[in-house]
């Protein structure tokens, strides 16, 4: 369906400065308004300005901006309204009435319907026909609109999970590509948009369709990246590892690169690893996911998982001991799992919500596993099992990310050679590894300033997108 945001010529000229700005609205609507529709396809935003008419001429509109109704709420007591996010502008204003607009190209029936939704100064919503329609008639008209479109589109109507070994593995990826993001503070609308990548052994951001801004550069040959791929250079060769890079910087210099690697099919996967590497201060943190079982949430502990923990032992022992107040830790503890479920249900489609789970430091780890709170239930059981029903204390994804923001987990002195042979170990392992590395020149006290910066201001970003093509790719 989609809902139109009608304003006058006047009331969009004084908003223009805060809907570039916020890049988003809310507008309170009508309380008869029947939002169920909305599941008749995606919840499109329309925002157009509408001028007086001239005595003897019809109406004349146009689309000035286009977005997401991304959620429903309340503005004030009792009043209804509808929060668009992301809202981006058109980058020319498309006619909708007259000779050069685009309703003459909907059928009657479906413009009548879209004219009755379009009453000005309020908020309206049509048919999903009408906006197959107007989606058509957009794409021949103004085909400059179509990746924003795409971008869009690949948002308000994302792919349903299924239980899938390729759809588990993404939906892990795609939960450690949101928690980079949140960690190193740039928009999640930067890796926000998505479609199944053609193969299954693919990374997760293989599908990612970029923000199509005027400052994007987007190169899908991996083999001109240069400086993009730096220490995993050996992966362009076109072997079996699929590897997929979005580099991201801010107006602060601050950039921050994500890369996403498989090497194994999908079927022999192991799980996937997420790393923050935060350049600066040579500091990394370290999560291996742990799918819990949607009902009973919680996974029985066995000798593969054991395992894992020495290893994750082995790679905390990388950080030496700090030195000076800025490498200070909570405490020398950089990894941990994330004992992470998703609901049982088929009908749910990803937000840009992280999966619900917690995290444990392999330290605390170890001493649940000592203690008869996670004991089985059957007398002298001697299996052990994690999960919310074991675990009393744990860190939540919000206790979590503000730990790595400020500095007070990971790692002190690793070097990127260090980082490299870690990634590169974990991959022909068999894992799903999704890396973020932030660089910039940001002193101690300015991280520390933009992080307890709360305001509503958008963070621009310049965002290039860098795909590995295997040579040899597998037979889908």
């Amino acid at each position: 369906m989609a809902f139109i945001v009608t304003l006058s010529a006047q009331e969009l000229d004084a908003n223009l400065g805060k809907f570039r700005m916020e890049q988003r609205l809310t507008k309170s609507r009508p309380k008869s308004l029947n939002i169920d529709a909305a599941l008749d396809g995606p919840p499109i935003a329309l925002l157009i300005g509408d001028a007086p008419p001239q005595p003897g001429q019809d109406r004349s509109r146009w689309l000035a901006w286009i977005g997401i109704v991304a959620r429903h709420g309340t503005v004030g007591a009792v009043d209804k309204s509808i929060t668009v996010d992301p809202l981006r502008e058109c980058a020319q204003a498309v006619p909708l009435d007259g000779p050069d607009g685009i309703l003459r190209h909907v059928p009657v029936p479906l413009r009548q319907e879209f004219d009755s939704a379009s009453l000005p100064g309020t908020v309206g919503a049509c048919s999903n026909a009408v906006w197959q329609s107007l989606e058509s008639a957009l794409r021949t008209a103004r085909p400059g609109l179509g990746p924003l479109l795409d971008w869009l589109i690949a948002q308000a109507d994302p792919p349903v999970f299924g239980s899938s070994p390729a759809d588990q593995s993404w939906q892990e990826q795609r939960d450690a590509t949101g928690s980079l993001l949140r960690i190193a503070d740039f928009p999640l609308s930067a890796l926000a948009a998505w479609r199944r990548p053609p193969s299954e052994d693919a990374p997760y951001t293989a599908g990612l369709i970029p923000e199509p801004v005027e400052h994007s550069l987007i190169d899908y040959d991996v083999r001109v990246a240069g400086e993009a791929f730096g220490m995993f250079s050996e992966w362009q060769q076109g072997t079996g590892v699929r590897c997929d890079i979005h580099v991201l910087h801010d107006a602060s210099g601050r950039r921050l690169e994500v890369v996403n690697v498989n090497a194994t099919p999908v079927e022999s996967r192991l799980g996937t690893d997420m790393l923050y590497f935060h350049e600066p201060t040579k500091s990394f943190v370290f999560v291996q996911y742990k799918r819990l079982d949607p009902d009973t949430r919680s996974i029985y502990v066995d000798e593969r998982l054991r395992r894992q923990l020495d290893r994750l032992e082995e790679t905390a022992r990388l950080s030496r001991t700090p030195t000076q107040p800025s490498e200070w830790r909570l405490s020398n503890e950089p990894c941990f799992l994330k004992l992470a479920y998703w609901p049982r249900n088929a009908d749910k489609r990803p937000t840009q919500d992280l999966a619900p789970g917690m995290y444990l430091p392999v330290s605390y780890v170890r001493l649940l596993l000592e203690d008869d709170c996670t004991r089985g239930k059957r007398a002298n059981s001697t299996a052990r099992i994690l999960g919310y029903g074991q675990v009393e204390r744990h860190l939540t994804s919000t206790q979590f990310i503000d730990l790595v923001k400020h500095g007070l987990a990971g790692t002190v002195g690793t070097t990127r050679e260090q980082l490299h042979a870690l990634v590169k170990q974990r991959v022909n392992a068999g894992h799903s590894v999704v890396m973020a590395t932030e660089s910039s020149e940001e002193s101690v006290r300015a991280r520390q300033a933009r992080i307890r910066d709360r305001g509503a201001k958008r963070r621009t970003y310049l965002h290039r997108a860098y795909k590995q093509k295997a040579q040899e790719p597998r037979s889908e």
